[in-house]
């Protein structure tokens, strides 16, 4: 199967099935003598692992993650860094039900139409499990922009149409600190606390309910990105919409910026002592699809999960009429446990351009 591998310099290429013995990463390209903090990738894994609080799936996983070469001594040596993270709470058992059957808005009817064969235990590589290898792989990223004091924050900033308001220009640890203080990861304790009501009670329901994460990344260097086809936006875009259940994706002004006048829109320079400032940030720190020095922001949009607790019609491989009900442990809203996936995307996008970046010109 294609599609396994992103980046370009910094690249992953992830492996396993929401339901085999294990997941995991091999990363190339990280550079040699870069300090790897085994905690650290830890806590990033614990913030997506599910069975985390009343509002996730209940499934238990540890995700231990286990690395089993590219780093000695505690530092990268500059060859590939593989990571392992075994599968622990399996329950195959609970898709039983839908071995010729395929369920709405699942991958089921595409993956038995393209190859001929599916992992019916949990959707195979089509799960959300899958990205738990990408938060491995992005703790390190992570590291690399920490080297270079690049910042990467995101947080749920909508569930349904409960909207958090703007972040403060707070400082990154203070914004984490408060995020990290509830159990939906958004940054406002008033909304959270509504947000929290509501999932739980979509949850007692049996449905589910989508969600928005908003992510701001400060101190990124400018020159990040392409002119042409690999823009830093578009990759930013391509990397979020590589995760399960992204169906949106906006930067800066958005499609805000569609009703706006150029004369409002645009983002006039200020003289700075190290470099040029911009009055506005409609552009989101993004402009000809490279960075500018300013804060990059995004937002990325998450459907309600698809698995459900009703009966719902639909057809069977056959092509026939059936009917189905959602069994097993589904999270009710995706956006708590995919706060830490956006983060690592995002700086695996950053870390693959900054090493990318180094090329592009002699001095």
């Amino acid at each position: 199967m294609a599609g396994n591998l992103f980046g370009q310099l910094f690249r992953i290429s992830t492996f396993g099935e929401s339901h085999g013995i294990a997941i995991g990463v091999i990363l190339d390209g990280c550079p040699a003598q870069l300090p790897i903090d085994l905690e650290f990738i830890q806590s990033e894994l614990d913030k997506r692992k599910p069975g985390q609080s009343k509002i996730t799936t209940q499934r238990k996983e540890s995700d231990t993650v286990q690395i089993l070469s590219g780093v000695f001594e505690g530092k990268s040596t500059g060859t590939p860094i593989a990571m392992l993270i075994p599968n622990e709470d399996q329950r195959s058992k609970d898709y039983s039900h839908n071995t010729d059957v395929y369920r709405p808005s699942h991958a089921d009817y595409t993956y038995d139409a393209k190859y001929g064969i599916r992992d019916h235990r949990g959707g195979g590589r089509s799960s959300a499990r899958e990205t738990a290898a990408r938060v491995a792989a992005g703790a390190i990223a992570k590291l690399l922009l920490k080297y270079h004091g690049v910042e990467v924050f995101a947080h749920v900033s909508s569930v349904g149409k409960i909207q958090a308001p703007n972040l403060a220009n707070d400082t990154i640890e203070n914004l984490l600190a408060v995020r990290e203080e509830n159990i939906v990861r958004c940054a406002d304790p008033a909304t959270a606390n509504q947000m929290i009501d509501f999932i739980d009670g979509i949850r007692k329901d049996g449905d589910t309910v989508g969600g928005k994460i908003s992510c701001i990344i400060r101190n990124c260097p400018v020159g990040l990105g392409e002119p042409v086809f690999d823009k830093l936006h578009a990759d930013l875009g391509k990397a979020m919409l590589s995760i399960n259940a992204v169906h949106g994706f906006e930067y800066g002004s958005g499609f805000g910026g569609s009703e706006m006048l150029g004369s409002d829109h645009n983002d006039i320079f200020l003289a700075g002592e190290d470099q040029p400032k911009t009055l506005t940030n409609f552009s989101g720190g993004i402009q000809g699809g490279i960075s500018n020095g300013m804060e990059i922001n995004f937002t990325v949009a998450f459907k309600p999960v698809a698995t459900i607790m009703h009966n719902q019609q639909t057809i069977n491989a056959a092509g026939e009429a059936a009917e189905i009900k959602g069994k097993g442990r589904h999270d009710p809203c995706v956006v708590p446990r995919a706060v830490v996936i956006v983060e690592a995307m995002a700086a695996l996008v950053l870390a693959d351009h900054l090493l990318r970046n180094k090329t592009s010109r002699l001095g």
